[in-house]
Parts: structure tokens; sequence; C-alpha cells
């Protein structure tokens, strides 16, 4: 390459960033700039062909087709695999060491699901009975009482309701609401490790990179309080085999529990009826005031 060649180059990018400097909005600016910047020295970077530059355009116009506004949210899935999601949360959630540790949201939340009574079966798929109990407090060990804990997970296939057409509606998904001392108790299955959606563009990458499309068995927490910043979380098996190589690099040390196998009932168990054997986990929210 001619340093004409350079000169042309550097000036391209030049231009594009300077295009941007009458933005009114000085944080739309600082982001397009950087952007511009970033990306046009990964261009440099790789030496991108055209071949490339065009299969790129069409692996992100396949990704945005195969987004299907309800369930299926492939960027979110393609955030998730390239670690995007996670570094995202690191930074938007340096809080106090106290708090409960967050982790990526994932693509298959689905609003309105329905209200659960305290301890409320919230499966109605087949699966290992589990009983899911602790308590939301704050930062000083003060419950949060009325907190509402909206809940969610795949059933034994490795699907979420809505996923599956074949599921009940709300099957493994619930709002449920701590009590005056700020306890919750959710009746469920046992959560199973599964793997990513592999049938779109996103699948195709992982294969291409020869990385497995696994992700550990949780729960999915969204706990929200008057006052306090919204906890976006998992739950995940303690003994799960892939803990340490997560398709979307979620899993954090302090989000992991053990589901203690029960063969006697305490007082809650037997008042809500659980049938024996069942497997126990017990968990305490801790959340930040905003």
């Amino acid at each position: 390459m001619t340093d004409q060649d350079k000169a042309t180059e550097s000036l391209i990018s030049e231009q594009t960033v300077s295009s941007f400097n009458d933005a009114p909005n000085a944080r739309f600016k600082h982001i397009m700039q950087s952007l511009v910047r970033h990306l046009h020295a990964f261009v440099s970077d790789v030496e991108l062909t055209e071949q490339e530059w065009f299969e790129g355009i069409h692996f992100l116009t396949e990704t945005g087709q195969t987004c299907d506004g309800l369930v299926r949210q492939e960027f979110i899935l393609l955030s998730d695999t390239l670690g995007v999601s996670m570094l995202v949360d690191a930074i938007n959630h340096r809080h106090s060491v106290s708090a409960t540790e967050t982790t990526v949201f994932g693509p298959f939340y689905i609003e309105g699901m329905p209200d659960r009574e305290y301890g409320e079966n919230m499966a109605f798929s087949a699966g290992e009975p589990a009983l899911v109990r602790g308590r939301v407090v704050n930062a000083h060990g003060d419950p949060l009482a009325g907190a509402v804990l909206d809940v969610w997970q795949t059933a034994e296939n490795g699907m979420y309701s809505g996923q599956d057409s074949g599921q009940p509606f709300g099957n493994l998904r619930g709002r449920y609401r701590t009590d005056a001392d700020g306890y919750f108790a959710i009746r469920t299955i046992v959560p199973v490790c599964y793997p990513i959606p592999t049938d779109g563009p996103v699948g195709r990458m992982l294969a291409a990179a020869d990385r497995h499309p696994w992700r550990p068995a949780h729960l999915h927490f969204m706990i929200e309080s008057p006052g306090y910043r919204k906890l976006v979380t998992h739950l995940f098996n303690h003994d799960d085999p892939y803990l340490d190589s997560d398709a979307v690099f979620g899993v954090k040390q302090s989000l992991q529990v053990i589901y203690e196998h029960r063969v006697t009932h305490d007082d809650l168990s037997a008042s809500l009826g659980i049938e024996l054997p069942f497997k126990r986990a017990c968990y305490e929210f801790v959340m930040e005031v905003e």
C-alpha cells in the first residue's frame, strides 16, 4: 500500500467522523464518532474484502429477519454470544459489593405473564418438582415487602413457552410478590441446561467458530421494588456442566445455588402440598437503592 493509499483511507475516516460534528445531542455525537473510529479501524485492521463486506451485510440483514417481534430476538442473541450484553451489563451495574450481581436479560422474556400467589406452582409441564424460596432485602438486610419477582425458565425440553407452541400459556413464567417480611416462594421444576437457537445466523456463526451453543441450567429473575434499582439476574444450578463455558458468558459464582434433595416436608412445603421427593433451593436477593 502506497502513502497515497494510506492518505486516501485516512481521509475517508476523518471526513466521516467530522460529518457528526454538528449533531445537537452531545451524547449522540460522542457515540457515533467513536463508533465510526472503531469501525473504520476494524475494517482497516482486517483489510476487509468487498465480498466479506457483502457477506457481513447479508448476515446482519438475516439476523433482523430472524427476529419475530415476540419471543425470538436474534440481535439480542448475537449481542449475547459476542459478549456485548455482559459487557454492557457490567458497565451499567458498577454497584456496591453488597448488592446481588446482575447478568444478561436474555432474548426470551415475555411481558404480561400471570400474577401468582405465594408458593403457587408455575410449572404445567413435566419435570422434577422444586421449591425456590428466599428473601428480598436491601443492603442493610431490611426486608422489602411487596417486591415483584418476574420469573421465567425453560421446560425440560430446553425451550421456553412462547418459543414452544406445545407449552400452555404462562408455563414456567409468573410474577410473584414478597410477603410482609420480604420472603418469596416459587413452585416450579428444576431448571435444565439447553442450547440457544442454532437455526439462524447466530447458530452458523457459533458453528464456524467451533463453539457450542449451550447455556447452563438457570432460573431468570427480574425484581422490582419502589426506590430500588431493577435487578435482572439468574440463579444457576451449581453442578451444571456448562458453568465454565456458558455460550453467552453470563455465569457468576455468587449466583449459583444448590438444589437440595428433600424426602421430608418442612412447614412451608407441607402447607403447599408439594409431593415428595422434591428439590429445594434458597437464595437472598439484595437490592441497591436508586
